[in-house]
């Protein structure tokens, strides 16, 4: 899909309205910023930030341990204040920080069977869909489907 640069004002040579499109887009925001934002929810069952949830889903979603400075660099925030993130969650339970084989100067940050339960629990919660998406007709709903899936491939 062909993305302008932040903030670029573009027409679509197709014709396609970028008054609509800007409605579209601004619908979409409000359904899922306002109306199915589930931050809050998450933060209150699992008794924590949302930021630290977010590091704690992304630990849980890798492959294998990451270091500091690549879950740093992964979540887009400086090192030490990730540091303070992964104590806390160390001290929940939900990570064990151990020695990098690999680089005896860094450590690796790995997910417990407790942290992987929580991080399950908040893709739970955030995987539901807002109720104005239930109430659609299903032909609406199938072309919904359709449409966001081909908004979000790849490329």
């Amino acid at each position: 899909m062909n993305q302008p640069g932040p903030g670029a004002a573009t027409r679509p040579a197709d014709g396609t309205d970028p008054d609509r499109a800007r409605r579209v887009w601004r619908n979409l925001w409000t359904l899922m910023q306002e109306r199915g934002d589930r931050r809050a929810e998450v933060a209150e069952a699992l008794g924590m930030s949302f930021f630290r949830t977010k590091v704690l889903r992304r630990l849980a979603a890798a492959p294998e341990p990451l270091t500091l400075r690549g879950l740093a660099d992964l979540l887009v925030t400086d090192r030490p204040y990730i540091t303070l993130v992964v104590d806390d969650l160390v001290e929940r339970g939900f990570v064990e920080r151990t020695a990098n084989p690999a680089d005896r100067r860094s450590k690796l940050v790995t997910v417990t069977d407790t942290g992987r339960a929580a991080a399950a629990e908040a893709e739970r919660i955030l995987g539901t869909p807002p109720a104005a998406l239930y109430e659609l007709p299903p032909e609406d709903l199938a072309v919904l489907d359709r449409v966001a899936a081909r908004l979000v491939e790849d490329h």
